[in-house]
């Protein structure tokens, strides 16, 4: 079947196609037309018009025509419902509706501006909404900053939690190593994350950490860790100094020359060079 709509697409009338040969017609043939154009030319073509108003598939009340392919069609996958919140939201400038919404319009809007051929936009446009569809149907509980370390981490605390009143707690102990053990790799945790996943107050794990931490707060003591590593590193000339801050786990060299200097007084440069003379 035919579907015809105005020219320059970005939301919907990229989202509808998608949802249209993924889950109603997968021989469906699309056409983008100027908008005055669209009623003579869907007759013309036996061609079933599609978000324009004053036909059956368009918006209806704060819903756009994604909402009603989805109820038109009785499309019950949970996955299609959850990517419809995100193509309303971004479709009807509401991107309260879904915290991806804001997201999708400026990637959307982003590559119709790049790309002037509308069914080029649309090839383009339905590997973007495969990626959505696969996050909404399996990835959604997944975070950037999940890897094994955090992990390990979380399974320590979950263990805490049964040991706790022990004058020198097993996860403190055991923390220690993982922690001595990974400080290779990018850490970026955030104990607030790790306190919410275990139903444990933040300010409790905080107090909790420093007792047996060397004073320290869990920040504070990623920080010195990455700092006795980048010591370490510096001492290796194959190392340029964005790598070791790479490798160190900092945001960029700047930020590690900052935290460097604040620790050693020096920073990673005047440091090194001094190893050389040695």
């Amino acid at each position: 079947m035919k579907w015809i709509t105005r020219e320059r697409p970005k939301i919907d009338r990229i989202a509808c196609p998608w949802l249209i040969k993924r889950f109603v017609d997968p021989d469906a043939e699309f056409i983008y037309v100027p908008f005055d154009q669209v009623a003579k030319q869907a007759e013309a073509l036996n061609a079933i018009p599609y978000d324009i108003p004053g036909v059956e598939y368009t918006h209806y009340g704060d819903e756009c025509t994604f909402d009603y392919i989805v109820k038109k069609h009785n499309i019950g996958d949970k996955a299609v419902h959850t990517l419809a919140l995100i193509v309303r939201g971004a479709d009807t400038d509401r991107h309260d509706v879904a915290a991806q919404a804001s997201g999708l319009w400026a990637i959307s809007a982003g590559i119709a501006h790049n790309i002037q051929n509308d069914h080029e936009l649309l090839t383009q446009g339905m590997v973007i909404y495969d990626g959505l569809y696969t996050w909404a149907r399996l990835l959604q509980n997944e975070k950037h900053t999940q890897n094994p370390f955090e992990n390990l981490l979380l399974d320590v605390y979950k263990r805490f939690i049964a040991t706790k009143g022990k004058k020198v707690p097993d996860w403190a102990k055991e923390l220690k190593e993982i922690i001595q053990d990974q400080i290779d790799t990018n850490l970026t945790l955030n104990l607030k994350e790790i306190s919410q996943s275990l139903n444990v107050h933040p300010t409790y794990l905080s107090r909790e950490f420093s007792k047996y931490f060397d004073n320290l707060s869990f920040g504070d003591y990623i920080r010195k860790l990455r700092i006795d590593k980048a010591l370490d590193l510096l001492k290796d000339s194959k190392y340029s100094l964005a790598e070791i801050s790479y490798l160190t786990g900092f945001s960029d060299q700047s930020h590690f020359t900052r935290t460097f200097r604040k620790h050693t007084g020096k920073s990673p440069a005047s440091y090194r060079k001094e190893l050389s003379k040695k």
